[in-house]
């Protein structure tokens, strides 16, 4: 006999309000939303948080708390959530020279990080995410002499060692923003494939490296060539020799300034887990360009069709659908430049602040794929006013940019930190994820952050 699978509280908020409410905190159905938040049914919501809620009041139909709704799971949790609302929490990883990250999948190794771990101005390496498609190379031999090759639609195809790239270039060292496709997929409703990131699958570390178009220059580009196609030496689970990867992007991106072929991260030689000996960096796009173990850059007079560019693969809908709607290939478009997004780092996700908290201060991070960001605004009454932020300019393009902001909170209880981002072209994060699609590509709603003062 086949069970019935039971509808998550995302899914049941969304689908039936009322009876999510009387799921969640057991108030009785046929009471409209309002009143419940005036009676009993806001004891119990306060309860399940684990204070008061002097906002109350503002909370917009249907929103589930932070506290209990948060993808990523709280630092220190306000209270207990209701089991249906409480997911299995991911482990902590246990690497050495890596702080406890959160993996997300054992194999291939996948690991995100924190929030409140994203708070450095340079994200250091113990603290960034790890996103693997396939598994490591097992021997990579002396470091140096590692070779990429650069062939295809170009005049003089090159096969150089590191040691080589290291002696006919010029190196430069960016601080450059980078994230997962999929960073935000937990936020989707219904649930898209893939894993379920929330906002920790990105960081800003220091990359050294040359850049790739100087190695290009080299080889001398055709005029021909449209695009590139990456390849690395991971391997894939089934212990085959059919390829875990393989993206590219448009040449315009590939002869970006800031586009590299990267050898260090921040400061040290670049770790097998990052993708060393060498590994490309196309900051502002899905991680998944920056080619791990980086052995080949293959010119192409076409778009390039290699593992993970066709099907739904790193695309979003060029038409919105319902979500969890049929979607259709053709409609489908390359995910390029990743949308704007915010982060509140401090405090942390489920901190609990000191009786007489009245002053906050909050820190965080915002970014926009290839753009910059003009402006970052927080929120601690459910959206209802907004504060203007002190944003910093990025330390160089396609480095994140940090905030800071002071907020004024007007007694104890529970409290919901929000930001949200806006680019140089007026977009800002949305309130939910949209334009919904099957891989769970470019969810990147406002961030919210709960906090309970004592």
């Amino acid at each position: 006999m086949t069970g019935k699978r039971e509808r998550g509280l995302i899914e049941l908020y969304r689908d039936d309000p009322e009876r999510a409410d009387a799921v969640v905190f057991g108030r009785r159905t046929g009471i409209e939303r309002r009143g419940f938040l005036k009676g009993a049914g806001l004891g119990a919501m306060a309860a399940a948080v684990g204070g008061a809620i002097p906002f109350a009041a503002n909370m917009p139909a249907g929103l589930i708390p932070a506290a209990l709704a948060q993808g990523a799971p709280a630092a220190t949790p306000p209270a207990a959530a209701p089991a249906a609302a409480a997911p299995a929490a991911p482990k902590p990883l246990q690497m050495t020279g890596k702080a406890e990250i959160l993996v997300l999948q054992e194999r291939p190794l996948n690991a995100e990080t924190p929030q409140h771990l994203l708070d450095d101005d340079v994200t250091p390496t113990a603290k960034y995410f790890i996103r693997n498609n396939g598994l490591p190379p097992d021997a990579l031999g002396a470091p140096a002499s590692w070779r990429v090759t650069v062939d295809g639609e170009v005049n003089t195809p090159l096969t150089l060692t590191v040691a080589e790239l290291q002696q006919r270039f010029t190196p430069v060292t960016m601080k450059l923003q980078m994230e997962c496709g999929g960073n935000g997929r937990s936020f989707f409703t219904p649930e898209a494939r893939g894993n379920q990131w929330g906002n920790g699958a990105a960081g800003c570390a220091e990359w050294t490296g040359v850049r790739l178009r100087d190695v290009l220059a080299a080889a001398g580009v055709k005029a021909s060539a449209v695009y590139t196609g990456h390849f690395g030496a991971d391997k894939n689970l089934a212990g085959t020799d059919a390829q875990v990867i393989s993206r590219g992007v448009r040449l315009a991106k590939a002869m970006d300034e800031d586009t590299l072929l990267a050898f260090r991260m921040n400061g040290e030689a670049l770790p097998n887990i990052h993708g060393g000996p060498v590994r490309l960096i196309v900051p502002g796009w899905p991680g998944s360009a920056s080619q791990k173990w980086l052995t080949r850059i293959w010119l192409r007079d076409k778009e390039h069709d290699g593992t993970g560019m066709t099907g739904f693969s790193y695309r979003t809908m060029k038409t919105p659908i319902p979500p969890g709607g049929t979607a259709a290939e053709a409609d489908t478009q390359i995910l390029e430049s990743m949308p704007v997004r915010s982060i509140i780092t401090s405090p942390a996700h489920g901190a609990r602040l000191p009786a007489n908290t009245r002053q906050l201060a909050l820190r965080g991070a915002a970014w926009a794929g290839d753009k910059t960001v003009q402006a970052v605004h927080v929120s601690t009454d459910f959206g209802t006013t907004w504060t203007a932020t002190q944003l910093a300019a990025p330390a160089n393009r396609h480095a994140w940019q940090r905030w800071t902001a002071n907020v004024t909170l007007p007694s104890a209880g529970y409290f919901e930190v929000w930001s949200r981002a806006t680019d140089q072209d007026g977009k800002m994060q949305p309130h939910a994820a949209g334009n919904w699609n099957p891989q769970g590509y470019g969810g990147n709603p406002i961030n919210r952050v709960a906090v309970l003062v004592a």
